[in-house]
């Protein structure tokens, strides 16, 4: 009987030869996350700031952020991606440098579109920090 258990896993094989996908830009204060998605929304590849090499306040550089979606990006392009769409989430320092690593990495970016979350008078604003 534990021979014929079966994997609910997807194998590899049948993610590669994504040419279309969404690029999710987590842009924090402190680091950045890139995820790359295709169009159903399973993750084919993601990197962020931490993961390249970079540690404590360097993270939060907009040089991370690049070097971040570079890397997501050539894991992606294996796969076989070559267009995304970019959904960019934050105001952290490395929004724009994040896109700008997508194009030198090769993607073709066909649109562009931000998903910053903004309170529509919801819930109280937390006490103004004093430095």
């Amino acid at each position: 009987m534990a021979a014929e258990t079966t994997s609910s896993k997807k194998p590899s094989s049948s993610r590669r030869n994504v040419t279309r996908g969404i690029v999710h830009v987590k842009a924090s204060f402190n680091n950045t996350i890139v995820t790359i998605t295709d169009l159903n929304g399973e993750t084919i590849a993601w990197g962020s700031a931490g993961t390249v090499g970079f540690k404590g306040s360097r993270k939060s550089t907009p040089f991370a952020a690049s070097r971040a979606s570079e890397d997501a990006a050539n894991k992606a392009k294996r796969m076989g991606l070559t267009e995304v769409e970019v959904r960019v989430r934050g105001v952290g320092p490395g929004r724009e440098s994040a896109v700008t690593g997508l194009q030198a990495a090769g993607l073709k970016i066909s649109e562009l579109q931000d998903h910053t979350p903004i309170p529509h008078n919801g819930c109280r604003v937390r006490k103004a920090r004093r430095v």
